[in-house]
């Protein structure tokens, strides 16, 4: 199971009071409701990273095995008891060593009937695949998982929009990785077998990298929807026309009912963000007309705007 930091989650540091997770998780939680964010699949998985956040961290038995074990803070107690166990057992092997010569003087060691194989069950079936056995007669030993690494790769918005490759250094190697347009802000993909090594010829461990999404000047996401604003003079606000709307793709021509109201909001279907992993599937991308006001008129244009103003009244 990968690491997952709840007091990132959280935004609070780990000497964070109970009222300080508390509120913490309550901004966290009214933002990201999914009442509030219905169509937001990404907004519902991070309200539930929230709540199981909080579930541990806003219970003190819970959050102390948490920061003493980390992702096993479940198993915790039983893991640290089956290591003990096993070092037990361990030196019992050793005290049982029978010792003899023979008649060149020279010394050698029996072992006692204690395998290792007989804790690398208990370890497996507790821990999962981190704690492999493997069989090499009655000298077989425990095979451990490598550890897994963690990194963070950041991205642009427009980066995050198409597939592309990227090259990573980790332990002085280069490895080239895939990105799948549509990735998400804090999503996370594993690379299999690229932690550290593992023990006693067990499995490599395993490398998570987690996305972080920079902010774009122009457009902002939400789920694989994007939101933008434009601004427009209020002749064409007033009279209707045509303009060009900026997107991801580059330019298209959007009309301009007449009559359109100041933050009037417009859809343009298929110009938001790619779904991750679904060909040629886009969200949709969302303008908000801002409407701009003439300044410094001149006396003729403020005569016209009196001479407007005399009709509407009429």
């Amino acid at each position: 199971m990968p690491y997952i930091d709840y007091y990132r989650i959280l935004g609070i540091d780990r000497n964070a009071s109970a009222e300080d997770v508390k509120k913490a998780y309550r901004k966290l939680a009214r933002k990201m409701h999914p009442d509030l964010n219905p169509n937001d699949k990404e907004a519902h998985r991070k309200f539930q990273e929230l709540n199981e956040a909080n579930e541990v961290l806003s219970d003190p038995e819970k959050r102390a095995k948490y920061d003493k074990y980390g992702e096993h803070w479940k198993h915790g107690e039983e893991y640290e008891k089956a290591q003990q166990q096993y070092q037990q057992q361990r030196s019992q092997q050793q005290r049982s060593q029978q010792q003899w010569s023979d008649q060149g003087g020279h010394t050698f060691y029996t072992e006692g009937d204690f395998s290792d194989d007989d804790f690398s069950d208990f370890f497996h079936s507790m821990f999962g695949s981190g704690f492999n056995r493997r069989a090499s007669g009655s000298g077989s030993r425990n095979r451990f998982k490598g550890a897994d690494y963690q990194a963070e790769l950041r991205l642009t918005l427009r980066q995050a929009r198409q597939t592309h490759q990227q090259t990573l250094t980790i332990n002085g190697k280069n490895v080239r990785i895939t990105i799948p347009a549509g990735v998400s802000d804090k999503q996370k993909i594993k690379l299999a077998g690229y932690g550290q090594p593992g023990v006693n010829g067990g499995p490599d461990g395993d490398l998570y990298i987690t996305f972080t999404m920079e902010d774009d000047p122009v457009f902002k996401r939400l789920g694989d929807d994007l939101y933008t604003e434009v601004p427009i003079d209020i002749y064409t606000a007033v009279l209707g026309g045509e303009m060009m709307i900026d997107t991801l793709d580059g330019q298209v021509k959007m009309t301009i009912k007449p009559g359109t109201q100041p933050n009037t909001k417009l859809r343009l279907k298929g110009k938001g963000f790619p779904l991750y992993k679904k060909e040629n599937r886009f969200g949709n991308l969302y303008v908000t007309l801002r409407v701009q006001l003439p300044d410094h008129l001149t006396d003729k244009e403020k005569a016209l705007f009196i001479e407007l103003s005399k009709l509407r009244k009429q």
